[in-house]
């Protein structure tokens, strides 16, 4: 019997479990309004979504980041901003932060790849979530 346990221990040890990875961000994502196209892509060993065009601009709204609450970065343009940034693979889902241009708040996130390849975001205040979803840009 000892040596069926040493087996099994020894079988373990050499085959370990398969860590769990959540499914690829990476690509390029309408927002669900339509407003922005958002492309996703590793940023070093993290993954960020930068703004890669605006398609939905309302007459007059501002092309720079003029919410935001830190006044040095009032002045970055909207286009080629980072709205998620330090996202890590949690197995399941990818989290990290989100940022709203429209009110310059970062929110905490969760993202993660739907079935038919769209993504689901969230942005969280606690416990909290407000969830959006964005479809693959063809």
């Amino acid at each position: 019997m000892n040596s069926r346990i040493t087996a099994a221990a020894l079988a373990a040890i050499a085959f370990p479990a398969t860590a769990y990875a959540a499914t690829p961000i990476s690509g390029r994502y309408l927002t669900e309004d339509g407003a922005a196209m958002v492309e996703v892509a590793p940023c070093g060993q993290q993954y960020c979504g930068r703004i890669a065009r605006v398609l939905k601009a309302k007459p007059g709204a501002p092309a720079t980041d003029v919410n935001n609450k830190d006044a040095a970065l009032r002045t970055r343009p909207i286009v080629g901003m980072a709205v998620l940034s330090g996202f890590v693979d949690k197995g399941d889902d990818w989290r990290g932060k989100i940022y709203d241009p429209r009110n310059g708040k970062s929110y905490k996130s969760i993202v993660t790849r739907n079935a038919d390849g769209s993504l689901k975001v969230q942005g969280c205040i606690a416990f909290l979530c407000q969830t959006q979803t964005w479809k693959v840009a063809r």
